[in-house]
């Protein structure tokens, strides 16, 4: 038996047991490591053999975050086509940097760009750039935003850099996500410079105090889907600020971009297509697996820009390459499980995937007793706080991560302690969140005790 059956067969046994087993870790990380470790052997080993060992000895240490009850960390599983798809691009082993060294990836990548756009109703002719999460996303529309905002001001960033650039504003809600700012401090922009705008309660941007920051060209990073409560911030009514004053609005939409994928969740990031550039996940909600993020850039000019590279040994000729949207220029390709994501969804079955996992959110608020709901469940996000009591809270979170059941985060929103509950997965059902209603009854009862 070759290695790729033997494999494929032990991945199918992994996958057809993930709706029966302990979401968490069977075996921990310290133990795994005590487990693995050996000196570097002098001679290989049979392939299969190798194959076998891993299975077996890192496979119980394996988180069950593909199966239906993993709730934490805005985490997707993965779609039938597209982990079928992500294998088959790994055995072609493309590097998919330009139509010569792999046109089957640079054709798929321009098919899955197109897709991308139409989906979430951005205008068609952006880039999309097929990185490995929302932070590379983030940081590549950043860099688009950087350089085209100090060439209007007569400066040449790619050129000349950043010392004695003229000065370049940036402007982010009091809830930017963790990313965004590491993005900023990729860029040489700085995190700690960020000018921070109040949000509401559920931590949307309140655009009344952007006006009074936003006086001229910056770079605004707005957020679609904050990631405790699942709020957009007000979108239109930035876009009008940012438009305004010649800044430039970039929009972090990790998982709440998908949002726009749906007619009954649209509504709830209206404006996002008015955003210069847009960063999101593919292997949150739309179920591809890891890794795999999608830079948006509406300027393609902007993002060739910034991203491309020129050498000697480059004979690229005309049309698009997918490494003139990215910060890497050796890469997988990743658009694979993107192109085959959407084709097996379609349209109607994306939207309806969205409006599935907020109506699971839905369903948990509804039915949780002994619990405080903490924000206004819009989308597919949840925040619990039992007892109102940060100690009983943080207990109720480690219960269910013990018991196995299900597997969820601790946060603090607003000071307190609570309960994030996120729903991202294809295979999630109604059963599902009914056992996750138990397994946090159960773990309540336990944490008073």
């Amino acid at each position: 038996m070759t290695p790729l059956r033997r494999a494929a067969q032990l991945a199918e046994e992994h996958l057809a047991g993930l709706g029966a087993r302990r979401v968490g870790e069977y075996v921990g990380y310290e133990n795994l490591i005590a487990a693995l470790d050996a000196p570097l052997p002098e001679h290989g080993e049979d392939p299969v053999t190798v194959i076998e060992h891993l299975a077996a000895v890192a496979g119980p240490a394996t988180v069950a975050s593909p199966g239906p009850r993993y709730f934490g960390f805005v985490t997707g599983g993965a779609l039938p086509a597209a982990l079928a798809a992500d294998w088959l691009a790994a055995a072609w082993d493309q590097n998919a940097f330009t139509r010569v060294t792999s046109p089957a990836g640079a054709a798929i990548e321009e098919i899955a760009e197109r897709w991308v756009l139409e989906a979430l109703g951005l205008p068609l002719d952006a880039g999309v750039g097929f990185v490995t999460g929302a932070t590379m996303g983030n940081l590549t529309g950043i860099l688009a935003a950087r350089g085209a905002l100090l060439a209007r001001a007569g400066w040449d960033v790619e050129a000349d850099g950043l010392l004695g650039a003229p000065p370049l504003p940036v402007i982010v809600g009091e809830q930017v996500h963790a990313s965004a700012l590491v993005a900023l401090r990729y860029a040489g922009l700085g995190a700690g410079r960020a000018i921070r705008v109040p949000a509401d309660d559920q931590g949307a941007m309140r655009p009344d105090a952007l006006a009074d920051v936003l006086h001229g060209p910056a770079i605004v990073l707005a957020q679609a889907g904050e990631v405790n409560t699942g709020a957009s911030d007000p979108l239109d009514a930035i876009a009008d600020a940012v438009a305004e004053h010649g800044a430039w609005l970039h929009v972090d939409g990790a998982f709440g971009l998908w949002a726009a994928a749906s007619p009954r969740y649209r509504h709830l990031v209206r404006g996002i297509e008015r955003a210069d550039s847009w960063a999101c996940d593919s292997h949150k909600w739309l179920n591809v697996p890891y890794d795999g993020g999608l830079a948006i850039v509406a300027d393609p000019a902007a993002q060739r820009a910034a991203m491309g590279v020129t050498a000697s040994y480059l004979a690229l000729g005309a049309g698009r390459q997918p490494f003139e949207h990215v910060p890497e220029m050796s890469r997988r390709a990743r658009a694979v499980p993107v192109y085959a994501a959407l084709r097996s969804l379609g349209r109607s079955g994306l939207a309806e995937l969205v409006e599935r996992c907020c109506g699971h959110a839905t369903r948990l608020a509804g039915a949780i007793e002994g619990a405080e709901v903490l924000n206004d469940v819009v989308l597919n996000q949840v925040l619990l706080r039992f007892d109102d009591d940060d100690a009983v809270t943080r207990a109720v979170v480690e219960e269910v991560q013990r018991g196995g059941e299900a597997w969820l985060g601790g946060t603090v929103w607003q000071g307190r302690a609570a309960v994030r509950v996120s729903f991202s997965n294809w295979s999630t059902t109604d059963e599902d969140v009914d056992r996750l209603v138990a397994a946090l009854a159960a773990a309540h009862a336990a944490a008073r005790r």
